[in-house]
């Protein structure tokens, strides 16, 4: 576990000036972290240029920073900084025109896991996917342990971040795309077409995909299973719906 945290933190930037220059310099920053109560000019110009970027800011205890901090010399303030560049929509629409295919995208609602996001990048590299979305609150992000679970997979498959999946999914469904929601209940994966532009929705490990994001889809579709249990890993899951989308792809 506390290997595991290591390499979690190791793209955490620690101290204001750290912090501030980070922003500067036009690294990635996914979250910022601040002291409860803390204003000052420092202060002020990182909260500045983190609204204006849009990052995510949590206003914590210094408890808290304190179990964050590797030597809780922190000032106050920490950032997690990205392992890789986020790609934009449009880099995802322009891999699919490259290839001269129609898009295949996962989004992805809410997987927390690191691993399991860098395994479902990988998959989608794979697969053949022109790309992975994933929602800016309460998700993974590009860690080094994402960048290490997607065994190079990263340097070919562009992730997009945007702020609301359900917006997202709307606003491609205008750009013609059909969505494809993993869930229990849903009707059996070879019963659904899955040829043509579309979007594989998967959802959270614990919670699959969030009510409104599910509203937003087009259909359901489930795995078979046979099994005692009643649920498959969702990174797993991603890749057994994703090979299916090949199949039917191929015509097989």
């Amino acid at each position: 576990m506390q290997d595991n945290n290591k390499r979690e933190n190791e793209h955490m930037i620690e101290g204001r000036n750290a912090v501030l220059e980070a922003f500067r310099s036009g690294k990635t920053i996914d979250k910022l972290y601040l002291q409860d109560g803390l204003r000052d000019g420092v202060i002020s110009s990182i909260l500045r240029d983190a609204k204006k970027r849009d990052v995510i800011i949590n206003f914590v205890s210094k408890d808290k920073l304190d179990m964050m901090s590797a030597d809780k010399k922190h000032q106050g303030v920490m950032a997690i900084c990205s392992a890789y560049e986020y790609a934009d929509i449009e880099d995802i629409f322009a891999k699919a025109e490259e290839k001269g295919e129609a898009p295949f995208i996962f989004i992805l609602d809410e997987i927390e896991d690191p691993h399991n996001l860098g395994a479902i990048i990988r998959t989608a590299n794979l697969c053949g996917a022109h790309g992975v979305i994933i929602p800016k609150r309460r998700a993974a992000g590009l860690t080094s342990t994402v960048v290490k679970a997607s065994a190079g997979a990263i340097n070919y498959t562009p992730v997009a971040k945007v702020t609301n999946i359900t917006k997202t999914i709307e606003e491609l469904k205008e750009r013609g795309l059909w969505f494809a929601c993993a869930d229990m209940g849903g009707t059996t994966m070879y019963d659904c077409n899955l040829t043509g532009p579309i979007g594989l929705v998967i959802g959270n490990e614990g919670n699959g995909v969030s009510r409104l994001v599910k509203e937003s889809c087009d259909y359901i579709v489930s795995i078979p299973m046979k099994g005692d249990i009643d649920s498959l890993n969702a990174s797993v899951a991603a890749g057994v719906l994703a090979y299916e989308v090949v199949r039917q792809r191929l015509g097989k």
